[in-house]
C-alpha cells in the first residue's frame, strides 16, 4: 500500500489543494453563498475527489485493502451525483447527504491509515483527516437546524484541515515506496 500511495503522492496533493481551495472559497470568497449554490460546489468537489481516489486505488489493485480507497471514491461520487441531481432539495436532505459522506469517507481514511501504520511513521496525518471528517458528519446530524452560516464555516474549516493534512501526507509519502528500494540498490552498486 505504501508503494501505491507513494507513486500517487501527487493525487493526494491535488486532493489536498482542492480541499484547501474549496474551504477558502467558502470562508472568504463567497461567505454569503446560498445553500443551492453550496450544493453544486459540494457536488463537483465530491465527484472529483471520488474519481481521484478510485484512480489511485485501481492502479494498484494488488495491494492489500485497496478496496477501501475504491469504496471511499464510490461513496464520494455517489454523494456528488445525489447533490447534483437534487439541488433544490430541502436543506436537511443536503445536510444528511454531506453528513453520510463525511462519516463514511472519514472511517475509510482511518482504515487506510491503519494499513499504512505498518509501513511508515506519522500516518496519524491521515487519521486526523479521517477523524475531522467524522466529527464534521456527526455535528451535522446532531445540529441539523443550525444556520447556514454555521454550516458554511464548519464546512470551510473542515475542508481546509482535511486539505492541509492531505498535502502534508502527500509530501511525507512522496518517493517512500520506490525511494527506499532504489536507495538500497544505489548503495549496493556503489
Amino acid at each position: 500500500m505504501l508503494e501505491m500511495v507513494s507513486r500517487n503522492w501527487w493525487m493526494l496533493l491535488i486532493r489536498g489543494i482542492a480541499a484547501i481551495v474549496f474551504g477558502i472559497a467558502i470562508l472568504f470568497l463567497w461567505p454569503g453563498l446560498v445553500i443551492s449554490t453550496m450544493v453544486w460546489v459540494f457536488a463537483v468537489y465530491a465527484f472529483v475527489d471520488g474519481i481521484f481516489a478510485i484512480i489511485a486505488a485501481l492502479q494498484h489493485r494488488d495491494q492489500p485493502r485497496w478496496w477501501a480507497m475504491v469504496l471511499e471514491g464510490v461513496i464520494s461520487i455517489l454523494a456528488g451525483i445525489a447533490a447534483f441531481l437534487f439541488p433544490n432539495a430541502a436543506v436537511l436532505t443536503f445536510l444528511y447527504i454531506v453528513a453520510f459522506w463525511a462519516v463514511v469517507t472519514g472511517v475509510l481514511e482511518i482504515v487506510s491509515a491503519i494499513e499504512l501504520r505498518k509501513q511508515i511513521n506519522n500516518e496519524w496525518w491521515m487519521i486526523l483527516s479521517g477523524i475531522a471528517s467524522i466529527i464534521f458528519g456527526v455535528l451535522l446530524v446532531l445540529f441539523p437546524l443550525t444556520s447556514i452560516v454555521t454550516l458554511l464555516w464548519l464546512f470551510g474549516v473542515i475542508a481546509i484541515a482535511f486539505g492541509v493534512f492531505t498535502v502534508i501526507l502527500a509530501f511525507r509519502v512522496r518517493g517512500m515506496g520506490s525511494g527506499s528500494t532504489s536507495g538500497s540498490q544505489t548503495h549496493a552498486t556503489a
